[in-house]
């Protein structure tokens, strides 16, 4: 069966330190993808995050590139397997660098954070309960 892919491209200042912060999340750089001007963080089999330097991610659009430390032009989300899990990856991002984002969202069945990464892109991490997806 074939599994559909996204592929997300965000410009980043510093590519060097955008690859620390990511590495340092437990993600790895696919080399094959990546130079000078990009890598290509692989999250999953299925969601890769391409990092491009701001004149790499100029080369495909027209429109001005937002700053996202001042405007939001994305919510980024992933699922986690667990509460402990959300916790995990969000202080993991908040260690490295990053900053927290937004308050810790508790319903019972569905937990989330979120952190902003070096770059300012807002990522929300959440679990849902298996059980209250099905129901």
């Amino acid at each position: 069966m074939y599994q559909q892919m996204i592929f997300v491209n965000l410009p980043v200042n510093d590519l060097d330190a955008a690859k620390r912060f990511f590495t340092e999340l437990g993600y790895s750089i696919n080399a094959q993808f990546s130079d000078e001007t990009a890598a290509s963080v692989v999250i999953s089999d299925t969601i890769v995050a391409m990092l491009l330097t701001r004149e790499k991610y100029g080369q495909f659009t027209k429109k001005e590139i937002a700053d996202a430390t001042k405007t939001s032009e994305v919510l980024l989300c992933l699922s986690a397997e667990s509460r402990e899990k959300v916790d995990e990856l969000v202080d993991r991002a908040i260690a490295a660098g990053g900053t927290a984002s937004g308050e810790t969202q508790d319903h019972g069945f569905m937990y989330g954070r979120a952190f902003d990464d070096l770059d300012g892109h807002t990522w929300e991490v959440v679990w849902m309960d298996p059980a209250a997806v099905q129901g």
